[in-house]
């Protein structure tokens, strides 16, 4: 194997001109796909700011359809995805906004399926991205870890039944995040895990009393 070159320790590996614009741009798909659990039948994006000015040069629609159709930022298919059998499987729809209250790598992406999501997002940098509001929900999610997310009825008591679940399995919380609407109505949670849990856990917390929605979510690969 040969030594990796510069290019390769400062950025990922990656098809496309830019790190910020196309490997972010991947990623955000990806991960927004994983979030979704299953391959929309429709989606619309819209990019703001430096997204929606230079996202066609750059390849950000590119990037953000690969990513929703499970592609990876290394996968050569990415170059003519418009044109590929792949794309062929889903309604696409771009929409380009400048709006200098979002992030300038920011997006928002509504997927439609057996359900429907809203998902936002920023890409930072270097390929990094953040998760930044799912539904009505603020979020912060980058695919570091391996990630348990769940709405639920804001009641007392819920987040120590769910954490003991990973306590049981002697699993390390790396992270916490709650929102929620108001009090007693819809609220989320956002578990960000070293290890990884298993099914059982999984559907244990599914099956629990006014829990609404939850999606396991594997960290994304560099």
């Amino acid at each position: 194997m040969s030594n990796p070159s510069l290019f390769d320790i400062i950025s990922p590996i990656m098809i496309g001109p830019s790190s910020s614009h196309t490997a972010g741009a991947v990623r955000l798909g990806l991960l927004a796909r994983n979030i979704f659990g299953e391959t929309p039948q429709e989606v619309t994006f819209k990019l703001y700011n430096s997204y929606a000015s230079t996202g066609k040069g750059h390849g950000t629609d590119k990037g953000l359809l690969a990513g929703i159709l499970g592609l990876k930022v290394d996968d050569i298919r990415i170059r003519h995805i418009f044109d590929s059998k792949l794309s062929q499987s889903l309604k696409y729809n771009f929409e380009f906004i400048q709006d200098f209250s979002r992030h300038p790598n920011a997006v928002d992406m509504y997927l439609k399926g057996s359900h429907e999501m809203f998902i936002s997002g920023d890409s930072v940098g270097a390929g990094e991205i953040v998760i930044t509001r799912i539904n009505s929900f603020n979020v912060s999610l980058t695919g570091e870890y391996n990630t348990l997310i769940l709405v639920y009825r804001d009641k007392p008591g819920m987040i120590s039944a769910v954490t003991s679940m990973f306590q049981s399995k002697k699993l390390n919380i790396a992270s916490l995040d709650c929102d929620r609407n108001a009090r007693g109505k819809e609220a989320s949670m956002v578990i960000c895990v070293d290890g990884d849990l298993d099914d059982g856990v999984v559907n244990s917390i599914r099956e629990m009393k006014d829990v609404y929605f939850v999606t396991y979510v594997r960290k994304l690969e560099k």
